[in-house]
C-alpha cells in the first residue's frame, strides 16, 4: 500500500505519469466517471481549508465515489482527547482512502503508520503539502511546456510556507533550475530547506528582499500569503503581512511569459488589478488540482480506466 507523505514518495517518473493521466481526464471527462463507483474517500481536516477540502471531494464525486469526513477538528473526536492514531485506525474501516490536513508536522506520517488504507498529506502545519505541489507541477507543465531550465522566483513567507518547501523539493530533481527566493529575513527559507534540495544539489540561487529588483530575471513568480495562523506574535504578522504587494507596475518589469502561481488563498499580496493579465495562472492553478487529484486518487487506489 502506498501513501503520498511527502512529494518525494513519488519518483520524475511517477509524477509524469501522473500528469498524463490528468491531462487524459482533462481532455476526456466521460471516461473517468465511474471509476471508482465503489469507493469512499475520508477527508480529515484538523485544519481550515477551501480548496483542497473541496477539489479532493469534487475530484472523488467526478470518479464517481462518495465522500465522507469532517472540515473542522471541533467537529471532531480529537476534542474530546482522541489521537490521530487512533481516529484514522477507526475511519480505516469506513473509508478506501484518506486525505488528512493537520496542523502539527508530522501528523499525516503518524496516520500513515496506523491506517489499513492510503493516506494523502492534503498538508501538515508549515512542513509538506505535496498535493499542492502536484497541482503546481500540472500547471507549470500547461502554461511554460517544461520542467527544465527555468528561473522560479517564491516571494512572500518562505519560512512556514507549506507550498513552497514542497514545490522547491520537486523542482530541485529537474535540470537547469534556478531560485530566486525573495523575502523579508524574519521570513527566509529554513536553513534545512536550503541546504539539502539547493546547496546539497549545487542548485544556483539568488536571496532578496526585494521583489522590483528581481522579478525581471522570471519564469515563474509563485506568491505566497504573510500566514497569520503561523505566527505567535499579532505584532510581528502585522509588521511584516504587507511586504509583497504584486501590482500591475511590478508586472510591467517581469517578461512577457512569465507566470505567477500562488497556491491561494490570497489575502492581499496580488492586487486584483492583476487577476486579468494572462499571465497570472493561479484560479487555472486552482482548478488544476482537481485534476491531478483525481489522477492520484486512481493511483493509489491502483485503479485502472
Amino acid at each position: 500500500m502506498k501513501n503520498l507523505i511527502n512529494i518525494l514518495d513519488l519518483s520524475v517518473e511517477e509524477i509524469a505519469e501522473l500528469i498524463e493521466v490528468a491531462d487524459d481526464i482533462i481532455a476526456n471527462p466521460a471516461k473517468y466517471r465511474h471509476v471508482c463507483d465503489d469507493k469512499i474517500l475520508a477527508t480529515l481536516f484538523f485544519e481550515p481549508s477551501t480548496r483542497t477540502r473541496l477539489s479532493f471531494e469534487s475530484a472523488m464525486l467526478n470518479l464517481g465515489g462518495k465522500v465522507l469526513g469532517f472540515s473542522d477538528a471541533n467537529s471532531s473526536s480529537s476534542t474530546k482527547g482522541e489521537s490521530v492514531a487512533d481516529t484514522v485506525a477507526v475511519v480505516s474501516g469506513y473509508a478506501d482512502i484518506i486525505a488528512m490536513r493537520h496542523p502539527k508536522e508530522g501528523a499525516p506520517m503518524v496516520a500513515a503508520m496506523h491506517s489499513t488504507i492510503p493516506v494523502i498529506n492534503a498538508g501538515d502545519g508549515g512542513h509538506y503539502h505535496p498535493t499542492q505541489t502536484l497541482t503546481d507541477l500540472l500547471t507549470i507543465h500547461h502554461e511554460k511546456g517544461r520542467f527544465d531550465d527555468l528561473v522560479i522566483g517564491l516571494c512572500g513567507d518562505l519560512k512556514f510556507g507549506r507550498t513552497v518547501h514542497s514545490l522547491i523539493e520537486a523542482m530541485s530533481r529537474y535540470s537547469g533550475i534556478r531560485f530566486v527566493l525573495i523575502s523579508p529575513e524574519e521570513l527566509k527559507l529554513p536553513s534545512f530547506v536550503k541546504q539539502e534540495y539547493i546547496k546539497n544539489k549545487n542548485i544556483e540561487y539568488v536571496q532578496s528582499t526585494s521583489l522590483e529588483d528581481v522579478i525581471g530575471e522570471l519564469d515563474i513568480l509563485y506568491m505566497t500569503r504573510v500566514q497569520r495562523e503561523r505566527f505567535f506574535n499579532e505584532e510581528d504578522y502585522l509588521r511584516l503581512k504587507d511586504s509583497y504587494i504584486l501590482d500591475k507596475a511590478k508586472m510591467e518589469k517581469a517578461k512577457d511569459d512569465m507566470i505567477v502561481l500562488h497556491p491561494l488563498p490570497r489575502v492581499n499580496e496580488i492586487s486584483t488589478e492583476v487577476d486579468d493579465d494572462p499571465r497570472a495562472c493561479y484560479f487555472r492553478q486552482a482548478h488544476y488540482g482537481k485534476f491531478i487529484r483525481m489522477a492520484l486518487i486512481m493511483k493509489l487506489l491502483e485503479v485502472k480506466v
